[in-house]
């Protein structure tokens, strides 16, 4: 549903996407991460029709057509950064005047109203909303159309718990529809809890791309187990090393960063010796540590 074949975009002398390639598949949710500069925001807005590249294509719907031209847009509805509202509006007149004009009924709109829960504060003045209930306004307006394509440039950005739950819920429920996500975030939480894919771009190039499983088998990589131990015997650490060159052994723990598939292994060896085990604790590695390992990697 979202193509982006050897993408390019120069602004002027600055290179900001360099020959990006990847695709969005019907009813899948993609993740796009990078630091700030990295050229999410850039990609987004070319899916949205909103940019030229200036080499390679960027494609929207099945059959695939260019996103700057006005049928393949009709599939999507676009979610920018910053969003501004006239403050003399109300949130309901917002999402009226929006719904209008994508042809939707005002039966549409009071269900999106609804769904958004500005607590009562559709009847009110724009400006005197909070930064969270813009932001929910602007993910109403972005809902209402009901496109098969969502584009979202950091979406969670000022939401209140109550905002975040909303949101995911949205997402799960577009998923199930079939229709198809593509968003960057800053916020590893959202980025785990709700994509099916993660890109990673770093200085305008594509650097990795992980599905759901995938990145779960590498952060499971990156795990560390503990072990509490009422005591050490002669010889326990170097035998765990033999699987586990890492494992260290501080106060009354064995700590062993190690894979999920050796942790039975090791298991095995701490019960082989005269070591009574008082405690297990198991982590898998983190998404924030890993994005950054990946990002240093590439700077």
């Amino acid at each position: 549903m979202v193509t982006f074949r050897e993408f390019s975009k120069r602004f002027g002398r600055v290179e900001a996407v360099k020959s990006l390639t990847f695709e969005v598949a019907p009813g899948e949710v993609v993740a796009l991460l990078g630091p700030n500069g990295s050229g999410k925001t850039t990609s987004i807005k070319a899916a949205a029709g909103l940019i030229r590249p200036s080499s390679g294509q960027v494609l929207l719907g099945s059959p695939g057509r260019p996103a700057s031209e006005a049928a393949a847009r009709e599939v999507c509805s676009f979610l920018p950064q910053r969003v501004s509202f006239p403050e003399s509006l109300t949130g309901r007149e917002v999402l009226d005047f929006y719904c209008a004009l994508r042809g939707g009924t005002p039966a549409r709109a009071a269900d999106v109203m609804r769904f958004i829960a500005l607590n009562g504060a559709g009847a009110r003045a724009v400006g005197t909303y909070s930064g969270g209930m813009k932001q929910r306004l602007a993910l109403g307006v972005a809902i209402l159309p009901q496109a098969p394509v969502l584009l979202f440039d950091e979406p969670t950005a000022a939401l209140d718990p109550d905002g975040l739950c909303m949101f995911y819920g949205l997402i799960e429920t577009r998923r199930a529809h079939g229709q198809t996500v593509l968003f960057s975030s800053h916020q590893m939480g959202d980025v785990e809890r709700l994509a099916d894919r993660f890109v990673v771009l770093v200085g305008g190039t594509l650097v990795a791309s992980f599905t759901a499983a995938e990145l779960g088998a590498r952060l499971g990589d990156r795990g560390v187990m503990k072990l509490t131990l009422d005591r050490l015997p002669d010889g326990l650490l170097d035998r765990v090393r033999e699987i586990a060159p890492k494992a260290v052994w501080a106060a009354d723990q064995l700590i062993v960063p190690a894979p999920t598939t050796l942790r039975l292994a090791v298991l095995d060896i701490v019960r082989a010796s005269a070591a009574e085990i008082r405690g297990i604790t198991a982590q898998d590695g983190r998404l924030d540590t890993f994005y950054l390992e990946l990002v240093a990697g590439q700077s």
